[in-house]
């Protein structure tokens, strides 16, 4: 395997779904990343994971998030272009009920509790050439 690649578009598993989402995965050994568009007025199901840990970055409109606290209660609130959504083990659900396209992009991995923060934050080695 070489040091170095690019995945091209074309490359990813694509969907579109019934829920009104189109998604590109890029799935690996690790992680995955996929690209996910919601057309306007469309909701994805409720759903939640037991393993993974994801994060959303939104890239374009605005995102209705809905998820169920500890208590129970649903609650919700807006995202928008470059806001981050951590959404832990949340049972949680995404909406556009607007009338423009919202892109995103979500980033999964399954963490195994370790705190990597430093080795993230460090792991650089500057080469001069």
């Amino acid at each position: 395997m070489s040091n170095f690649e690019v995945i091209h578009r074309e490359e990813s598993i694509y969907v579109q779904k019934e829920t009104g989402t189109e998604v590109n995965y890029y799935i690996f050994d690790e992680s995955e990343i996929h690209l996910n568009k919601i057309m306007p007025h469309t909701i994805q199901e409720w759903h939640f994971h037991e393993k993974i840990d994801e994060t959303l970055l939104i890239t374009r409109g605005k995102l209705l998030c809905k998820y169920i606290d500890e208590d129970g209660i649903e609650k919700s609130c807006y995202a928008v272009r470059n806001d981050i959504i951590k959404v832990h083990d949340s049972i949680h659900t995404f909406e556009n009920d607007t009338d423009d396209i919202t892109e995103f992009i979500v980033f999964r991995f399954v963490p195994d509790g370790r705190d990597k923060r430093e080795l993230i934050k460090h792991d650089k080695t500057v080469v001069l050439r």
